[in-house]
């Protein structure tokens, strides 16, 4: 199974999340570019320091969040703030534009470097919090073409935050997005940001993507170090942010300790 080349012997990389505070033009800014930049770099220091095998910046604080597309001031500050990640961390970074804007994240990820885009909604639709957010991936995978972006891309299942409009089984569900989506990989989390992921979700998960191919199947949520040796068997890495931060307040910055914590369990 082959992701990413700088993977290549890890049997479960994890990556760790950059949130983003609020961003200019969304509601909580409360000014300062340079404090958001110095924010997002000391937390990629804490991740790079314990351990962790890469990153993923993601404008976290921009809520209440676009369905679609954002503006270009957003995409504007994320390629800039990802540029200066990529200058200053070896680890490869991955691209989360939410709630949904997977071209944006492929515009920044292609022009910044970054190695791969998180996409919420690929393949058929969802209701959340944005209203109905619908499938992308007609548009994003003939933009990564076009851009011949060599971007990998990780999409949801049954994502967080969200509803189906419709019952559906989560193995066709996660095919469709393989086959019919081109998704190259796979993200399955529990109902919302820190809450975590059914065991047995990851596992319907990878069974459909080993019956697709090659595909690796992340764990995106509500991991902990207490919880992780529990999804070994099933999952194929990890997407790590509230476990890092006291209390599993996404606002705070990474504390150490608690990266070291979690990739110590994953060694054991």
């Amino acid at each position: 199974m082959l992701f990413l080349p700088e993977w290549t012997i890890l049997r479960t990389p994890v990556i760790g999340m950059l949130h983003l505070p609020p961003l200019p033009g969304s509601p909580r800014y409360g000014g300062g570019l340079e404090a958001i930049t110095r924010h997002v770099l000391r937390d990629a220091e804490a991740l790079a320091t314990g351990g962790v095998h890469g990153l993923m910046l993601e404008n976290f604080g921009d809520v209440p969040f676009y369905p679609g597309r954002v503006p270009a001031h957003v995409v504007a500050h994320m390629t800039a703030i990802a540029c200066q990640v990529r200058q200053r961390f070896a680890l490869p970074l991955g691209i989360n534009v939410l709630r949904n804007d997977g071209q944006s994240a492929l515009a920044v990820a292609h022009a910044a470097g970054a190695q791969f885009i998180r996409v919420n909604v690929l393949c058929s639709a969802r209701v959340a919090d944005q209203g109905v957010i619908g499938a992308i991936a007609h548009d994003l995978m003939r933009d990564r073409t076009m851009l011949g972006a060599g971007v990998k891309v990780l999409a949801d299942v049954d994502v967080k935050h969200s509803a189906p409009l419709a019952a559906r089984a989560l193995a066709d569900e996660a095919a469709d997005t393989l086959l019919r989506g081109l998704a190259d990989g796979l993200i399955v989390s529990g109902s919302g940001t820190g809450k975590g992921t059914d065991p047995a979700h990851v596992e319907a998960a990878q069974s459909a993507a080993r019956a697709a191919g090659d595909f690796p199947v992340f764990v995106g949520s509500g991991v902990t170090a207490d919880t992780i040796g529990a999804f070994l068997p099933h999952a194929d890495g990890f997407i790590v942010g509230t476990a890092f931060k006291p209390n599993g307040d996404p606002q705070q910055p990474i504390d150490p300790d608690r990266v070291k914590s979690l990739m110590a369990a994953l060694r054991c």
